[in-house]
Formats: C-alpha cells, sequence, structure tokens
C-alpha cells in the first residue's frame, strides 16, 4: 500500500496536501476552493467537511479529481539526469527558473532565466509548442504552479524539474552548490 492509497474523505487537508502537493492546485482549478479567503481550508478539516461545506460536492469524486490531478502532474516531471541528456543532444529547450531573484543568483543552471512579466510574454507570445520549457524551482514544489499556468494557457511541451536544482545538485552536477530556504548561516 503506498501513501496515497491511505488518504481517504475522512483524512485531514494537511494529510491529504501532504500525500498530493498539488492538491490545493487541483481543488481550485476545478471547484474553486483553496485558492483564496472566502474559499479557503483549515489543515485540520477533513476533505469530507470541505466538500460538504462546498456545496456538498460529491466527496468520492473530488478525491479521484485530486488523485487525477496527481498523476497528470507526475506526468510533467524530467529527472535531472534525464534533463541532463536531453541538454546534451538539444539546444532548443529552454530553461525558465521561477524562484527568487536572490535564489536565481546565488545558485542556477546554465543558460537558464529567471522567469519575469517579459519572459512570461514572450513564451506565450511564440504561439507555439515547438519549445520544450522546462520549469525549475527549489526542490520541486513551485515549478507545477508555474506549469499549470503555461499549461492553462495552450503550450503543451511543459516540464518540471523533478526535485529542482536540490535534486539536480545532488545527482547531476555535485559541485553546484546547496541551500535551504530560510536557513540562516
Amino acid at each position: 500500500m503506498t501513501a496515497t492509497d491511505t488518504i481517504t474523505t475522512r483524512s485531514l487537508m494537511r494529510e491529504v496536501l501532504e500525500t498530493f502537493p498539488g492538491a490545493q492546485r487541483a481543488l481550485f482549478r476545478r471547484y474553486h476552493i483553496g485558492g483564496c479567503s472566502s474559499c479557503a481550508f483549515r489543515p485540520d478539516e477533513t476533505l469530507a467537511e470541505v466538500c460538504r461545506r462546498n456545496n456538498g460536492l460529491d466527496e468520492n469524486e473530488v478525491l479521484a479529481h485530486i488523485r487525477l490531478s496527481h498523476e497528470q502532474d507526475a506526468n510533467i516531471l524530467i529527472e535531472p539526469k534525464e534533463l541532463a541528456d536531453w541538454l546534451a543532444r538539444e539546444n532548443s529547450v529552454r530553461l525558465v527558473d521561477v524562484r527568487s531573484r536572490e535564489e536565481f543568483e546565488a545558485v542556477r543552471l546554465a543558460d537558464s532565466v529567471l522567469l519575469s512579466q517579459d519572459v512570461m510574454r514572450q513564451i506565450l507570445g511564440e504561439g507555439t509548442n515547438s519549445r520544450p520549457l522546462v520549469l525549475i524551482d527549489h526542490q520541486g514544489r513551485q515549478a507545477l504552479d508555474a506549469a499549470a499556468y503555461f499549461i492553462g494557457h495552450g503550450l503543451q511541451n511543459v516540464r518540471c524539474l523533478r526535485g529542482g536544482i536540490d535534486a539536480w545538485a545532488q545527482e547531476v552536477d555535485r559541485n553546484l552548490p546547496r541551500y535551504e530556504v530560510g536557513a540562516v548561516a
């Protein structure tokens, strides 16, 4: 039995989010739950309570949607070594870093660019899915939100670096400095 099998409609939202990191994005996208203060949920509420409070949504349907979204997230992840091989043979891959400017300036992948309004407009303005887009974050969590944005705007050739730049530093380039967000030296 995997961790995803242990989640039920009686699970606390804290447990749902730990097991399915994209659950809040999935809930907001389909049901407009969890995106703002008026539709928020508490970590100590069960998924069933959240469904009841939101127009009596079918609990099993909502859980199935969270599971499906989790599978779809997994399908766009690219392993660090797979990306390294891809970059070695293909020069059209666009690397876009979604971390803070400070993180990006401290450590980054060669040829990556920091996501900005200008970069976003350029990507969306190309109107093509022919150029692969790989999103990079610190540990592989925020990039999925950015991927959802680009996919929602019609891009299909979007991937996210599994484990982010931290996994890259551990699995591909051990000379790349590692860090913890919010860590005090």
